[in-house]
This record gives structure tokens, sequence and C-alpha cells, in this order.
């Protein structure tokens, strides 16, 4: 991959900042809905105002006596929801899903007043159901799918296949419910019970939509006995894509893995160096190592993979390209092609698929593999069964484990731009790590850190602020985790900083609310609670003259901020117009993160394709807001770079 150098790329920015090109009209997503018609719209805001009504009076019943049917309220209340935001959004999309409207009202009224009467029926059901769950990252409330086979016990261990979906622009919560009611996916191994995250809407599991894959997972546990030995994850088109990143990113959870189609990597797939294109920032160019799956295949060694094409289709390059990157690193990715087929299965081709698939689930995934290969770019992906990453020499630069057990307790490692490596291994009594030889204390538990200083490794953990797994930048690593948006009460340093962090502000909440379906917290500087520093990342908007909370914390952050400057790694800007962004350990509680003025940083530019949908900013940046609006990013950035790994 080139690199563009920071000298150049300030270059460039400076060149070109004049010359820009206008970006195209912002993309809606979803898109805007048709017309209802005035009494239809009525009946339904009705019934979605009678729903509310009820909900709220469930959750007060419910509240102290039962809560085991208090946390299945948002099974009822993800029809409400589909309902309301149609409705309040303008986003009926289609003339038939006023009929879904009703019978969503329908299915919500139902199950209220089953919650109400101490009964929850849908949860023996088979077939086709519709669930929710209340995600952590917000409080909002997301739906899934579910095909549970005939015959499934609750108490009995199941099988499970994660299906992720193609991508849906018009895939709102209406359009999902109806897309559930109609019918399984398009691959149905036998007694296998399957999940259908809604992932957040339409960004092939990338950040919120990436965790709700794994909330809807737990949602899942809570009904079913899921034996996490045999787990499938799969998906076709954009669900391709986010196979592909699941299996690479988190190898150590899955039986099996079946990608069908769907984008690998960023730089080939959007022609990123294309002759006459300004290429991309070097930060950003970095940042592709977050969820380029090439950039990882070498985890396949942990997750069997089976990859899927149509021959005529232009999305196998992008199986072509994983299959010549697991090459890479000794690997071979069976991958199955469907002759004259183009973006769809083949039913010979699937039926040999879902036999291979079906092979693999009963043979399950092995807990404590004798041998790991583990590799990234980030600690926000650290880890495969009973390794883990806890430090890297340098972010977003390729790092790698490679780890052998033997029965007697005796642990193998060897390392590749790591400082500090964790095991989670029962029964581990000696470790050589890159030729050192550590005893561990005796009756040590399961979980052991070794750290490097200088030549050599030690037992235990570094002292001070250090990168660690979740707690390792860039800025829109702080919306993988619970977050609140912290709006300034007070007067700003000036009207032009004020002006633009308030713009920012109803963007990114606007822009979650679009592409990630949820209603971002938002306090006042002067509400944020105790709770909220313990148990959030807090994204605080304004300067230290307009927001409290900034004033309170600006002394433990690395940057000096005043009416006159803004004083950053060694230069002085202009405190008049220009404003930093920046992600940082929170002093009030180093365990969380804080942001200034930035939600998700990608822009609208990105609607159009997920492979755009992608991490813009690294850790730190300071923003010339001169720039007029409209550009790709919300002014000029003129410096920008990543803090090393003791946060400097």
């Amino acid at each position: 991959m080139r690199i563009v150098s920071a000298a150049l790329a300030a270059a460039l920015l400076s060149a070109t900042a004049s010359a820009q090109t206008p970006p195209p009209p912002a993309k809606r997503l979803p898109p805007a809905g048709i017309t209802v018609p005035a009494d239809a719209r009525a009946e339904l805001s009705a019934g979605a105002a009678a729903l509310r009504a009820e909900l709220d009076a469930a959750a007060r019943e419910l509240a102290g006596s039962a809560s085991h049917l208090a946390a299945l309220l948002p099974d009822a209340e993800v029809f409400h929801k589909a309902v309301d935001w149609a409705l309040r959004f303008d986003e009926f999309l289609d003339a038939k899903h006023v009929a879904v409207a009703r019978r969503a009202l329908v299915t919500g009224r139902g199950r209220v007043a089953d919650l109400r009467a101490g009964r929850a029926p849908w949860l023996d059901a088979t077939g086709l159901i519709v669930r929710g769950h209340r995600s952590a990252l917000d409080g909002s409330v997301q739906p899934y799918g579910l095909v549970v086979p005939e015959g499934t016990r609750r108490d009995q261990p199941a099988r499970l296949m994660v299906w992720l979906l193609g991508r849906g622009e018009k895939r709102n919560e209406l359009a999902f419910i109806a897309e559930r009611e109609a019918g399984p996916p398009q691959l149905t191994p036998s007694g296998v019970v399957t999940l259908i995250p809604y992932g957040r809407f339409c960004n092939a599991t990338k950040f919120a939509g990436e965790i709700d894959v794994f909330e809807a997972m737990a949602a899942a546990r809570g009904t079913y006995a899921i034996d996490d030995h045999r787990i499938l994850v799969a998906g076709f088109s954009m669900g391709g894509a986010s196979a592909w990143h699941l299996a690479t990113h988190h190898a150590g959870l899955w039986a099996a893995a079946a990608p069908g189609a769907g984008f690998v990597e960023v730089a080939r797939y959007t022609k990123a160096f294309a002759p006459g294109k300004e290429p991309p920032e070097w930060w950003e160019q970095k940042l592709w190592g977050w969820y380029n799956a090439t950039d990882y295949a070498r985890n396949l060694f942990n997750c069997p993979t089976i990859a899927y094409s149509g021959d005529e289709d232009p999305q196998k390059a992008a199986a072509d390209f994983m299959v010549e990157a697991a090459a890479a690193e000794g690997l071979e990715i069976p991958h199955l092609v469907g002759p004259k087929t183009g973006h769809k299965y083949h039913p010979d081709t699937r039926r040999e698929l879902t036999d291979r698939l079906e092979a693999l689930l009963a043979r399950g995934r092995d807990p404590l593999p004798r041998e790991l290969r583990l590799t990234t770019r980030t600690l926000r992906y650290p880890a495969a069964s009973w390794l883990r990453f806890e430090g890297l020499a340098r972010h977003w630069e390729r790092s790698d484990l490679t780890a052998t057990r033997d029965e007697s307790g005796v642990v193998t490692v060897t390392t590749a731009n790591v400082t500090a490596v964790r095991l989670l291994l029962p029964g581990a009594r000696r470790v050589t790590i890159d030729g050192h030889a550590l005893e561990l204390p005796s009756g040590a538990p399961a979980d052991a850190v070794l750290r490097r200083e200088g030549a050599a490794w030690t037992l235990g953990a570094a002292a001070g602020l250090r990168k660690r797994p979740g707690l390792t930048g860039p800025v829109n690593d702080a919306f993988m985790a619970p977050f609140v948006f912290v709006r300034p009460t007070g007067k700003p340093l000036n009207a032009t900083v004020g002006a633009w962090a308030t713009a920012e502000l109803a963007h990114a909440t606007k822009m979650w609310r679009d592409i990630f379906r949820g209603e971002a917290p938002v306090k006042d500087d002067t509400a944020v609670s105790e709770e909220d520093i313990a148990g959030r990342n807090l994204i605080l908007w304004g300067d230290p003259a307009s927001n409290r909370l900034l004033a309170r914390i600006l002394s433990g952050l690395p940057l000096r901020w005043d009416a006159r400057a803004l004083e950053f790694r060694g230069r002085s800007h202009d405190a008049a117009h220009h404003a930093p962004v920046l992600i940082f350990p929170n002093p009030l509680n180093p365990a969380r993160y804080v942001v200034l003025n930035s939600g998700i940083d990608l822009r609208e530019h990105a609607y159009g394709t997920n492979a755009l949908q992608i991490p813009k900013l690294p850790d730190h940046a300071v923003i010339d807001l001169r720039e007029a609006p409209g550009a790709r990013w919300p002014g000029r950035i003129v410096e920008a770079g990543f803090f090393d790994e003791a946060w400097r």
C-alpha cells in the first residue's frame, strides 16, 4: 500500500485548499419516503401513541417485580420504533409498508399485553421471529431477526448461524421487519438457529453496526442455549464484506465463516490511487488498517473459511484478493465459484457450500487450540482464543503473534512490533517469548501479562498511562462503547468557534440517527454525573469557556487553549479560527475517553458506499475553520497525527 508522507500530504493540502472541487450534494440515507395518505397517517400515529403509552405503563409495572420480563420490553418496543420513526422522519419507503406498520402495531400491543400478564410466548416459538435488544452504546432499541427450526428447545444446546445482510439503502426498521416476515436468508444450514442482526442499518457492520452484531448475539444467548463452539458467520454482498471483516478480526469466535462476494479492502475497491485522483491523507491510509480484511488474512489460520462467488460477478475480485492475501501467509482458502452466475448464489454451489458448513459446525471450534497465529494493526482487534495483544510498539503497523502450547503447560510465543502480551490460558506454567524463558507463579490464574523491557521480557503490566485494548484511539474508537454528547451551556471564547461547534454537534447527532439508527445521548455540561464519568466516553463540544467540563479537565489534556491561542504539540494557532479534534484518556477516569468536537468522523460523501464508511481522522487534528462549508472536512486540517503508546 502506498503511503503519502506527512510532509507531502501537508503540501498537497496547502496547494489545493483554494482549488478544491465542491463535493456532490449530500446523499440522504434512508432516502425520502413516499406520501402516506392522511387517513392512514392519522391511524398509524394514533396507534403508535397508544403503543407508546402501553409500553410506558408496562415498564412501570414490571420494573420492581419481574425484571426478567422487563428485560423483554425491547421485543415489543422495536415495533413502536419502526412505525414512529417512519412517521416522524418521512421514511415510509414503500406503499406496502403501511400494511407492515399496521401489523407491527398489532404485534407490539400483543407482546405488551403478554408481558403485563406475566408471559412471553414468542420465546418458545419457531419459524420467523422479530425481536429487539437495547443497546448499551446509546440506549436505543435495535431489531434483530431469528429463524428457529421446528423442535428447538431452549434448554438444549443449539448451533447458531449469524447471517449478515446485503446493502439496502431503504432498509429502515419497517423494511427490516417486512423482510424478516417474508422468509429465511439465502443460506440455511440444517438444524441451525439463524440470527439476522439489523446491524444498525447500512454500514457493513462497521462501528455501531459491528457492536450490534455482538449485542444481538448476546440477546440470542439470553434465550437459547447457544453452543459457543458451533457458531457460523456468513453473509452475501455487503453481508459478505461483513463476514470477511468479522472472520478476520474476530477469528477465535467462529467454527466457520462463509463470505459471499463483498469488498475486502479500500484502496483497490475505491480506486484510491487512480491517475489524476488526489491521494487520501497519509493518516487516512494508515486507518485503512482498521477494516481492511486483507490486512488480517493471517488470522484465518484460526477460522475455517469458505469463500463463494459467481464467476460473472465483478465482486469475485474481492474473494480473489483474500485468497491471494491468505496464500501470502501460507494459508489456503477454498473458493467455491458458481458457474455462469452473477451476483447471487448458484443453487448447486450453494448446496455444496451448505454441506461443507454443516460438517464444520458438526466438528466445532477448538476453544484451546495448540497453535495460534494472530495479526493486528490496532488494539481494537487484539485477541483470538487464549492469546491477546496488550501493547504495540508502533500502532497502525503490522503486528504479529505466534504461539504454541503443549500438554505440560509450556507456552512458546514469538512477536513482531509487540510490547505486551496477555495469556488467558489455564494450566500454563512456563512461557518462552522471543527466546526469553519466564516461570509463571505457582497457582497463578489463567491470566498473565508479559511486557517487553528493552530487549527482554518480564511479568506484569506496565505502569502509567498506556494505549491498550479499549483505550487506543483513533477518534471513532470512542463510539464503540457507551458515550454521551456533552453540550456547552456557556459563552464561547469567540463566535466563530462557538458556531462551528454548535453546527458540528447538530451534524453528529443527525448522522448518528441517519446512519446508526439511534438518538445520540446528549447532556448539558452542567448535568454530567459521576455515573456518566465512570461508565461513558464523554464527547465534549465547544471550548474551555463554553463547556465547563472541558474547562475542568483542560490541565490534564495535552493542549493549551484560551481566547488568543490554541497551543498543541509545540505549535501555536490563532484561537479565533482554529479548533482541536482530539481523543484522549479522560483525566477524571483514565479508563474512559474524552473526545473534543467530533462525532463519527465520516461525512456525507461516504453515504453511497460502505467502502468509504471508514475512519477519517487519527487521534488528534487541528482544524482551520476558514475554509468554506461543504468540503470533505468541517474546515481544513492543518495538522493531524497519532499519539504514541504512552499517549504522548
